[in-house]
C-alpha cells in the first residue's frame, strides 16, 4: 500500500511539475492523502491496485500537491 501510495504521489507531482523536489516520504503522503480525497470526492471507479481506485487517487494526489505546494511558497514569501 505504501508502494503504491508513493507511485501515486509521484505521478501526481509529476503531472503538475509541482513535486520535483518532494522526496519519498513526502509522496507517500501525497498519495494516500491524495487517495483518500480523490475516493472521497469522486468515488471509487476505474481500475483499482491495493484497494486504492488509481485515477480519483491520482486526481486526489493533485489536488494535494497543488495545495501543498502553494501553502509552503506562500510562507517562504
Amino acid at each position: 500500500m505504501l508502494i503504491i501510495g508513493a507511485v501515486i504521489g509521484a505521478i501526481g507531482g509529476a503531472i503538475t511539475s509541482k513535486g520535483a523536489s518532494m522526496g519519498w516520504i513526502a509522496n507517500i503522503a501525497a498519495g494516500l492523502v491524495g487517495s483518500w480525497l480523490g475516493e472521497s470526492l469522486l468515488g471509487s471507479w476505474g481500475p483499482s491496485l491495493a484497494g486504492m481506485a488509481l485515477i480519483p487517487s491520482v486526481l486526489g494526489a493533485m489536488i494535494v500537491v497543488i495545495v501543498v505546494s502553494w501553502l509552503v511558497a506562500r510562507t517562504t514569501n
